[in-house]
């Protein structure tokens, strides 16, 4: 009587089943040595070992885990440099030997190249029933593999012919890895449904519902473009753009969304209306869409037009930092005993007297609307005048104040630009080190030869800041300083002082309660700050960054004195021994 083969638990794994097979084997006097050679096999650990981890592969796919980083390489890499950087522990020692460790590196390497989906997938092969009921000899047969990720193609139907074409092969996406679908590509079906008399729309959710392999059948194009490499173009966005709420996109799920001063390479720009672009430092490797500048430009001065979009020629004049409230002071800066020579703010008090200086830089603000700037990365180096460091500040920041504690701390590497006036010279005061003494005609004729940045008058004595001054401090290899109206900016943007233009504004209280003295326009002593003071403050911030925020490099909020010196001394720093993104014209030149 045969014995009976036992029964498998419908849960039961491969591992289980291969060990339960083993078990029934038993020794036939004609085929002991194929018995005996299959029980070796099947007992083999090694064996036993690949079936549980098919298992958990298996799992895994069931349970769709998403990845918590994209790059777990550079992580490691980051906190290995951290440890190093200083003293450590026995703990942090071990560490550092398991993260530098070859078989920890390929682990993680391995990881970021399955989270990335940066491998070439294996296809299965075609059914052997598939027929091609096509007559046209260059049909060809695509199969791709596809998991969640868009097909990275856009489609169109040729007005002429009637046919669907594929407009866009977005790079990096699972059809430009493939290498095998092509601009211009006729679109015949997709998983054997025809797709010649479907609508577009209804193509693009076909492709966007099938999961893992989807056939093409295509007649590629009469001549197919190469394969462009990716672009070392790189811009910095001046606006804000979100795809899913702009209606004039191709693909608003192939659309990249991106915020003001994001850098982003473009790849291509053979569209003369879309171009497709990556956010640098992104681990998505898919490009994404993004209308061009020009198409940019067009649709705005169209809004612009129709009324729907404010006239970027006539903002609204925001108010900025405006220093001593005192009606006798020129602000001239002692500070911890010794004497800072710089910039004096008060002829900035009469706003109405100001006057502006013209002059060519390299502003993006020269046009219009605000698209794009084309960037590059640059380092400061050895043998170059270090860069300008230009303060701006909205009401209350006390810009001046901060400026002056920087440079007395380190007066050898820091250094203001002594300005102009026409004011009678005080008996304890230098030529050249408080100010340049100079008469009013000499003063007039300077300034209409546009020789200073800004300027203006206070109690009948007219009062600016020269770029004579700038070079001057540079010329002695010092890091010049100088705190500004944003109208400036456009005059100091130029190749010859690349500007690292810094917006400070103080941290603003919900209300007049919980504020503090630091954040009071007049630091506490010049009376009580009342919530429509708080609602100035706030209010001058958002204009300013609405009006030049795009000319802004770095935002500083101001919590108190203390450690907003720390932050702006920790910023000058780095500015002389790292790489920063400025445009591309500054480096040209």
């Amino acid at each position: 009587m045969k014995e009976a083969m036992p029964v498998l638990t419908a849960g039961a794994g491969l591992h289980e089943t291969l060990a339960l097979l083993t078990s029934q084997l038993r020794p036939d006097a004609n085929h002991k040595e194929d018995m005996v050679f299959l029980k070796d096999v099947f007992s083999e650990r090694s064996l036993g070992y690949l079936m549980k981890i098919h298992e958990k592969l298996r799992q895994y796919e069931r349970q769709s885990p998403i990845p918590v980083l994209h790059s777990a390489s550079s992580l490691a890499e980051d906190v290995a440099e951290e440890l190093q950087s200083g003293p450590m522990s026995t703990e942090e020692k071990e560490l550092l030997l398991l993260l530098t460790s070859p078989h920890l590196k390929a682990v993680l390497s391995v990881h970021d190249t399955v989270a990335q989906k940066n491998f070439d997938p294996v296809l299965p092969p075609l059914p052997d029933d598939f027929e091609d009921e096509l007559e046209e000899e260059s049909v060809k047969i695509v199969r791709l593999v596809k998991n969640k990720e868009p097909l990275g193609a856009t489609i169109r139907r040729d007005e002429a012919t009637g046919v669907v074409i594929v407009a866009r092969i977005m790079r990096g996406g699972a059809a430009d890895r493939s290498g095998l679908v092509h601009v211009g590509d006729e679109l015949r079906e997709v998983n054997g449904v025809s797709v010649i008399h479907k609508r577009p729309d209804e193509i693009s959710q076909l492709l966007s519902q099938s999961q893992g392999s989807i056939t093409l059948k295509i007649i590629p194009a009469i001549k197919e473009e190469d394969r462009l490499k990716d672009s070392k173009v790189y811009m910095r966005a001046l606006f804000d753009y979100i795809p899913l709420e702009d209606k004039a996109t191709p693909c608003q799920e192939a659309g990249l969304p991106f915020k003001r001063g994001d850098i982003l390479q473009v790849v291509t720009q053979d569209d003369h209306t879309w171009w497709q672009a990556k956010r640098v430092g992104d681990s998505n490797l898919r490009a994404g869409l993004i209308p061009s500048k020009l198409f940019q430009e067009r649709r705005l001065a169209y809004r612009t037009k129709m009324g729907t979009l404010p006239n970027p020629k006539s903002p609204k004049k925001p108010v900025y930092d405006q220093g001593c409230d005192k009606e006798d002071c020129d602000c001239e800066g002692y500070f911890n005993g010794q004497y800072i020579a710089g910039l004096r703010r008060s002829f900035r008090l009469s706003r109405k007297d100001r006057q502006g200086s013209s002059g060519e830089g390299s502003d993006p603000g020269d046009s219009d609307y605000m698209t794009y700037e084309e960037v590059t990365r640059y380092q400061q180096r050895p043998n170059e005048r270090p860069r300008l460091v230009v303060l701006i500040g909205s009401l209350g920041a006390r810009i001046n104040e901060l400026k002056q504690r920087v440079i007395a701390e380190n007066p050898h590497r820091f250094a203001v630009a002594v300005p102009h006036t026409t004011r009678p010279k005080k008996p304890h005061e230098k030529e050249g080190v408080e100010y340049h003494f100079v008469t009013k005609q000499q003063f007039d004729a300077d300034a209409l030869n546009n020789k200073f940045i800004e300027h203006g008058e206070y109690k009948e004595n007219q009062y600016g800041t020269s770029i004579e001054a700038i070079r001057s401090v540079q010329a002695k290899n010092k890091m010049c300083v100088v705190d500004v109206q944003p109208e400036a900016l456009k005059r100091l943007r130029t190749a010859e002082f690349k500007p690292y233009v810094i917006f400070v504004k103080p941290r603003v209280p919900e209300s007049r309660r919980r504020r503090s003295a630091a954040t009071s326009p007049g630091g506490g002593e010049h009376g009580r700050v009342t919530d429509d003071d708080l609602q100035e403050m706030r209010q001058s911030a958002v204009q300013i960054d609405q009006q030049y925020g795009h000319l802004v490099d770095r935002v500083l909020i101001k919590e108190d004195s203390a450690s907003a010196c720390a932050e702006l001394r920790g910023i000058l720093e780095r500015l002389e021994r790292e790489s920063f993104w400025v445009p591309l014209n500054w480096v040209r030149t």
